[in-house]
């Protein structure tokens, strides 16, 4: 189990920024990861401004709750083995233990009463700069789903957005405000409906 503050920048990007960017670091690490979202039926977690979900990589998976704080949101993250990965898959629910399990009955919400209603796969190209961790993210969801986005994930002293802005004017992006990724399947999964 970890916890961590996540204090993020983010601007959704064109096909053609997201290309250039690429090219503009090209020490950048990148790798695949698909995201599982999780809710009551009711959305609580949502009415909350919280997000849950379970990633998956290639050899373990993390079950993540987001929980809105004055600065950023507080992640609780319990590691899953590829076992405990499959089971809450298949079963579409998470199990009543661990730290997230606990922190959602501080909320009110029983483990086992979320349930998956998105997944969004991601290619993520990972950068270490002064400014903080970049990621450039292409992301498909739902049946049409498909965007690019760009996140400056800082500590808390550049917690302001001031060295954000100050990359975006650097690399000469446009900014366009971007929902977080589990709004936008959201988003994606009602128009399906």
């Amino acid at each position: 189990m970890s916890q961590e503050l996540e204090i993020e920048f983010k601007t959704l990007l064109e096909e053609e920024t997201y290309t250039r960017l690429r090219q503009d670091f090209p020490t950048s690490t990148c790798y695949k990861q698909t995201n599982y979202y999780f809710d009551t039926p009711d959305f609580q977690l949502k009415q909350l401004g919280c997000g849950l979900r379970i990633r998956v990589f290639d050899t373990y998976g993390e079950l993540t709750l987001k929980s809105p704080q004055t600065t950023g949101l507080l992640e609780t993250t319990d590691r899953l083995t590829l076992e405990e990965l499959t089971d809450y898959l298949e079963h579409d629910t998470i199990k009543p233990n661990g730290e997230v399990a606990t922190y959602l009955k501080k909320l009110a919400i029983e483990a086992n009463a979320v349930h998956c209603f998105a997944d969004l796969a991601t290619t993520r190209c990972e950068i270490t700069l002064e400014e903080g961790l970049l990621a450039l993210d292409e992301s498909r969801y739902g049946t049409s789903g498909h965007d690019y986005e760009l996140e400056l994930e800082v500590d808390a002293k550049h917690a302001d957005d001031e060295h954000f802005y100050a990359f975006l004017k650097k690399y000469n992006i446009v900014y366009q405000p971007a929902q977080n990724k589990i709004q936008r399947a959201f988003a994606e999964r009602k128009k399906n409906q």
